[in-house]
């Protein structure tokens, strides 16, 4: 597919998502590389816009340069917005909000600590994600591992053969608390759930993802 082609089929995508208003985004392309820029007026829709262009058949990449602009009338106070952030931790059962430190700085949400699974971490950026006043979300929540690493493989590839549609083009490495994919996968939808499949096996710290699409 050419990138003019590729560059259309975003846009068509983009429009037709309800969560996002396309009327303010920007669509570049260069070798199968999406460059979103721009203006939304929510960090929740300037998530979800990357989303969109992610899940765009051809798609390799996305370079993610949109700016969240509030209208003047609607912005918050930092104060205010730390507030906000602890409470609906606090409100989300997913989340020990005991174990994460917030901080916030002219609408840029910092969160450190550690928890114990990945989901944790996930769902503590979705929900402060959704909050209004949000400028960015920087997540530095750390995953404790809670198993040994040589168990963590064996968890991984079953895992994977659970879910993936060929599991044998994954290659699974574990280096410490690490977890290495590498191979080629079909679709971004099957690369997403390579990377949630790796996630989601206890003791796992991080993800090196380096799947490609064999276009």
């Amino acid at each position: 597919m050419d990138d003019r082609t590729l560059r259309q089929h975003v846009l068509e995508e983009l429009d037709f998502d309800p969560k996002v208003d396309a009327a303010h985004i920007g669509v570049a392309v260069r070798d199968g590389l999406v460059t979103l820029s721009g203006h939304v007026a929510t960090y929740a829709e300037k998530i979800a816009a990357e989303k969109v262009a992610q899940r765009v058949r051809g798609v390799r990449a996305v370079v993610e340069e949109i700016e969240v602009r509030y209208p003047a009338d609607q912005k918050t106070g930092d104060e205010e917005l730390a507030a906000r952030v602890v409470k609906v931790l606090a409100w989300n059962v997913q989340v020990p909000d005991e174990a994460i430190k917030v901080k916030v700085e002219e609408g840029r949400v910092t969160l450190d600590g550690c928890v114990p699974w990945y989901y944790q971490r996930a769902a503590a950026q979705s929900a402060v994600a959704k909050l209004a006043g949000v400028r960015e979300v920087l997540n530095l929540l750390a995953v404790k591992p809670s198993v040994r690493s040589r168990d963590v493989k064996a968890k991984v590839l079953a895992a994977l053969k659970r879910t993936a549609r060929d599991p044998d083009t994954i290659t699974v490495r574990v280096e410490g608390d690490t977890v290495i994919l590498d191979g080629c996968v079909d679709l971004w939808r099957e690369r997403e759930l390579a990377e949630r499949a790796a996630w989601s096996t206890p003791g796992v710290h991080a993800v090196d993802d380096r799947l490609r699409l064999a276009w």
